[in-house]
């Protein structure tokens, strides 16, 4: 059975149109979500978006000039960061560096005034949790990066936080590493069960761990949803650029069914977009192409929707090959394609990019 560090129900938190319009910009508009109990929340966005302005005003370190703040249907607004009982863990690790691992780990309960024996049992559970038992009596500078991001994180966890906030916990972390610690994370989570706000620029990441993932931009929150959703289905092309890579394609509706609309590319070229509704015929829109659902065939294959192009560019990275293709609009689209796909093209190869309408998001065209 997965260990517990604490009994205390679980908590859940709610934003209510907070704002702050105090610090560095962006300035928080209106910013309202539900974090559910025992949720693992994400905001997700670009660098200076508004995502840490967020996380630092739950924990209260960032004034609000309006809403609230409710943890367990407690307003707590009016209290100190150290009264709120959330657990925070600085994008940089906030290490002191005269302190080996153990006694950044003790410093929190000392101060909490836990008692001896407890203080014992908490650390070495926190140590071996976060695989740092044989390092805790290394200092930061001897640590590696990954270490001292796992450091941070037991010193949170320590303090039996209600809420745990998370800001950029994987960044700047080798891949494999950053593979290795999101794992933890979510295995911590999964066992710890504890309430859990996170901040990150990564899209990997945010989809990897989260329940549920908030995008955000300019200090407004542009969707909420599961992260399937919010990947096949985003409202708008800032969500899908910040859900990960993608092709966007300028097109034009020249057909209205009943079960969609078809577009045209700029060259010409017709696509079927399934479930469309809000779109007239003549409308421009933007076609939304994520690389892995996107295949390519020979040019005398091709039978069903199609784009025909040439390949300029592969690239084999172990497990997947990535193409360009050319489509006679200027902006190659990206493919992906598994590296155990038996069809290889070569650089100058005639081909078409099969689309699938199922799989393609058609996006009003930017204002």
């Amino acid at each position: 059975m997965p260990e517990r560090p604490t009994n205390r129900p679980l908590v859940d938190i709610r934003l209510e149109e907070m704002r702050s319009a105090t610090g560095t910009p962006p300035f928080l508009e209106a910013i309202s979500v539900h974090v559910r109990y025992g949720e693992f929340f994400t905001f997700v966005g670009p660098p200076h978006s508004g995502k840490t302005a967020i996380l630092r005003a739950i924990a209260g370190f960032l004034p609000l000039s309006g809403g609230r703040v409710i943890v367990d249907a407690e307003d707590i607004g009016h209290l100190p960061p150290a009264r709120r009982d959330i657990g925070y863990v600085f994008h940089q690790g906030a290490l002191w560096p005269h302190l080996d691992v153990r006694a950044h780990v003790t410093f929190g309960l000392d101060l909490a005034g836990v008692g001896s024996d407890d203080t014992a049992k908490r650390i070495d559970t926190v140590l071996r949790r976060l695989g740092l038992s044989d390092v805790a009596g290394r200092k930061p500078d001897d640590l590696t990066l990954e270490q001292r991001r796992r450091l941070a994180l037991a010193r949170a966890l320590a303090m039996e936080p209600r809420v745990l906030l998370l800001d950029e916990p994987l960044a700047h972390l080798d891949p494999g590493a950053r593979k290795i610690l999101r794992l933890e994370l979510a295995r911590l989570h999964r066992d710890l069960a504890v309430t859990t706000i996170c901040a990150t620029r990564d899209a990997a990441d945010a989809l990897a761990l989260s329940d549920r993932i908030g995008v955000v931009e300019n200090g407004r929150l542009l969707q909420v949803g599961d992260p399937e959703q919010l990947y096949r289905r985003p409202a708008s092309r800032a969500v899908a650029q910040a859900l990960g890579p993608a092709n966007y394609l300028p097109v034009k509706v020249v057909e209205v069914r009943d079960i969609g609309v078809v577009v045209a590319t700029e060259a010409g070229d017709r696509v079927p977009v399934a479930g469309i509704g809000a779109f007239r015929q003549g409308s421009p829109g933007v076609l939304v192409l994520r690389p892995e659902t996107l295949s390519i065939i020979d040019t005398a294959m091709a039978r069903g929707p199609s784009i025909p192009g040439t390949v300029s560019l592969r690239v084999f990275e172990g497990a997947r090959y990535l193409y360009e293709i050319d489509i006679r609009t200027g902006t190659p689209v990206r493919v992906e394609l598994p590296a155990t796909d038996t069809a290889l093209f070569r650089v100058g190869d005639r081909v078409r990019v099969e689309v699938s309408s199922d799989t393609v998001v058609l996006l009003p065209a930017d204002p």
